[in-house]
This record gives structure tokens, sequence and C-alpha cells, in this order.
């Protein structure tokens, strides 16, 4: 059954936005494909509770509204992925100053039932990011967290993210979810966090450069 999609009737910026990416999951989305292409399995399997029929309407939204495109990876890959379209990118801004604003609200206790990817601290570290403090880096961090692995590129006074290890990082920290959480938020000292094994490359000033460049505690508040 066709359902009328619905719209704030509105000729205003903000309304008009809304009516495109305002619906359920599909910011989400554009969190998932800001990393890369992905298959249909890979949305579902990282948006858990979505729903194949949902999800097949939210892509197919996209799709009508340019924000997303299918297309073949190129050989040796054969499948059919969906990625964001030029449109779609520039939304960038838009999910990082969500996940900047929603940062703060992490330092509550994860709730019984809440899903969690390791990549998607990746959106919120990159919200927090402080161009003055970067401005003369050119550094590469590497972090394995859980059973994800994902980097951040600090170059010319930008940082930029993707999903996969990096080339010669400066910086490698490996630890479960929970431990690099309580590094980001302050429960684990530096010093502390520095002598652990979870530092597999690097030192205590890089460690403490990365906490500087990717602070939340201002979004504490």
């Amino acid at each position: 059954m066709h359902t009328e999609r619905r719209t704030y009737s509105q000729y205003c910026p903000l309304a008009r936005a809304l009516d495109v990416i305002g619906e359920r999951w599909t910011l989400l989305l554009v969190r998932e494909l800001l990393s890369g292409p992905k298959r249909f399995k890979d949305l579902q399997d990282a948006l858990i509770g979505i729903g194949t029929n949902l999800l097949s309407t939210r892509l197919k939204d996209m799709e009508k509204n340019d924000l997303v495109v299918r297309s073949k990876l190129p050989p040796p890959g054969v499948a059919m992925v969906y990625e964001l379209t030029e449109r779609g990118r520039r939304l960038d801004e838009v999910v990082l100053s969500l996940a900047r604003w929603g940062t703060g609200l992490l330092e509550e206790p994860r709730k019984a039932g809440e899903h969690f990817r390791p990549h998607w601290l990746l959106h919120g570290m990159l919200s927090m990011y402080d161009p003055e403090l970067g401005r003369d880096l050119r550094m590469t961090y590497e972090f394995r967290i859980d059973d994800e692995v994902f980097h951040v590129i600090v170059r010319d006074g930008k940082a930029s993210g993707d999903m996969g290890r990096a080339q010669r990082p400066d910086l490698v920290w490996m630890s479960d979810s929970r431990a690099f959480m309580e590094l980001v938020f302050g429960v684990t000292p530096v010093d502390k966090a520095a002598n652990s094994n979870a530092l597999v490359v690097g030192d205590r000033d890089t460690l403490q450069q990365v906490l500087e460049l990717f602070n939340p505690v201002p979004m504490r508040r």
C-alpha cells in the first residue's frame, strides 16, 4: 500500500530540508554512507531494527531526492552498492553538528537494549575537532575498538576520518569501547592510559594531543 509522504507544507528552508531528511533513519543512513559506499546488507547490519522494507523505502526516497545513487564496485568487486551523491555529501556538516550536540549525552551510561558500533564514535570525534590546535599538525591516529578499526588524519588544519587501518599511524589505540570512552571522557588519566597495553603505537604526549584535538568536555554542559 502506498503511503503519502508527510510534509510540513511550509515555504521555509528548514522545513523543506526536513521534508527531505527528517524521516526516521535517513540521517543515520547518511552517517553510514559518509565513510564510503555500502551494500544493502552492510546498511542493514549497521542499522539494527530498521527492517528490510523500511530500509528499501528510505533508500528509494534518498535516490529520488538525489542523496544517494546505486553503483557497482570496480573489479574485482561486483557487488551493487549505495553511495552518497555530491548533494548527499554536503550533509556532512549537518551530521557533524548534530553529533557535536549529542556528544555530551554519551556521558550517561549506555541503556539496556541500546545498540552500539564503535565506528559511530568516528563522527563524534570529528565533530569535536579543534582546527586551531590542529592548524600546524600532520598526524594520523588509528583506533582499534572492539572488532572495528577506523582512523583520523589531521592535515592543513582539517581532520578527516575513514574506516580501516591507516598508513604509518603516529598513534594506535587498541581497547574495548568502554576503556576508550573512559579515556575520552577523562575517567582514565592520560598517564595511566599511556602506560597501558592499549597504547600500541605512540607515547603519552601523542595521546594527550589526541584528547585535546577531539575534546568532548565543552559539550558536557
